[in-house]
Order: C-alpha cells, then sequence, then structure tokens
C-alpha cells in the first residue's frame, strides 16, 4: 500500500511529516480550478479535492491523499491571486474582517472516498501602506489563497483564529489522520 500525495504544495508535505507520514508519491494532479457561476465556497472547495482525488493515478490498494484550500469573504471566493495588484485588493478587502479558511481533504483507496472540510474563521488587521507594500515585495503571497501564508511572514498580520492552524496552512491534522485511518492506512505504525 503506497501514500500518493496528490499535490505540489510543500507546506502539505511538511504537515504531513508532523504525522510521522513521507508520501512514496507525489503526484499533483492537473484540473481545471475555475469556480462554477453561483459556486459558494465550501462546495467549490469539496469539489475541487474531489476531482483532484479522481484525476491521480494510482493502484487499487493505494491511498491517495488530496486537499484544497480557500479563503471565503462571505460567498465570495478569493482564489490565488494572479499579479501583486490582484494580492494588493485581497490583502485590503480581508484587513480588518473576520474571514473563512476552508480546507477539504480527500482521501481515496481503489473505487472508495472518504472527505472532511475544516472550516475555520480569521481576522486579519488593516495593514498600513508600508506592511503592504513589504509584504507584497517579499512575494510570499503568490501562489496562495487569498493572498497570505498564516505560516509566515502573514502570521504578524493575524491577531485572531477559531479552528484548525493547520487547516489554514493547507491540510488539517486531525481530519486527514482519521481519513487515512478509515482507509486503511497505518498512520500509527510501530518502529
Amino acid at each position: 500500500m503506497k501514500l500518493i500525495l496528490g499535490s505540489a504544495s510543500p507546506r502539505r508535505k511538511d504537515l504531513l511529516a508532523q504525522l510521522g507520514l513521507v508520501p512514496d508519491a507525489i503526484l499533483p494532479p492537473n484540473i481545471d480550478e475555475e469556480p462554477r457561476k453561483g459556486e459558494l465556497p465550501r462546495l467549490y472547495c469539496a469539489r475541487l479535492a474531489r476531482e483532484k482525488a479522481l484525476a491521480v493515478s494510482a493502484g487499487p490498494d493505494d491511498v491517495v491523499l488530496t486537499a484544497d484550500t480557500t479563503v471565503a469573504l462571505g460567498r465570495r471566493i478569493l482564489g490565488k491571486p494572479s499579479d501583486a495588484g490582484e494580492a494588493a485588493k485581497f490583502l485590503t478587502e480581508l484587513g480588518g474582517r473576520r474571514h473563512q479558511v476552508i480546507t477539504a481533504v480527500v482521501v481515496r483507496r481503489g473505487d472508495r472516498l472518504w472527505q472532511r472540510d475544516s472550516v475555520s474563521a480569521v481576522k486579519m488587521k488593516r495593514l498600513s501602506d508600508v506592511e503592504l507594500k513589504a509584504y507584497l515585495a517579499g512575494g510570499e503571497w503568490e501562489g496562495k489563497a487569498g493572498a497570505y501564508a498564516i505560516q509566515g511572514a502573514a502570521g504578524a498580520f493575524i491577531p485572531w483564529i477559531s479552528g484548525s492552524f493547520s487547516g489554514i496552512v493547507g491540510l488539517p491534522l486531525s481530519e486527514t489522520a482519521t481519513l487515512l485511518q478509515a482507509a486503511g492506512y497505518p498512520l500509527w505504525r510501530r518502529q
């Protein structure tokens, strides 16, 4: 039984390592991540995680793990910004407000799928012009939903969260462990 991580995210690989797991293979799927018209953030996130799991090539006993993280401001999905201008817009909109970070996790073994969603509330402070320009110049916003990474420099902008820190980073460990065990993956191996 192999563990296949269907993600190119180094953060997800690092979070798996916290559970003592090293994937046997890393096979990021190539799927269309465009939200459908009127699609709500939680449903969008769950759909992408499922589509990723189904797109990864695996043997019948292999365990495929995929996830998708979305930042939601009300009913709006704030995905990965296309450029620094869009990143600045996202960060300005998030400033002084609470938003949700949703991470959907899917485990697939053969034809069976197990799925859980982690929904966390996050408050970001209003950023000064100096903070915003420095953060954008650092490039950490690139490839990050909502244009920020809580585990990086943007952690200084987050005075409050309610939920799963690892879920906000991109892989909720409690939910992931539960799903892997449900799929029969030996999570707590003896040395």
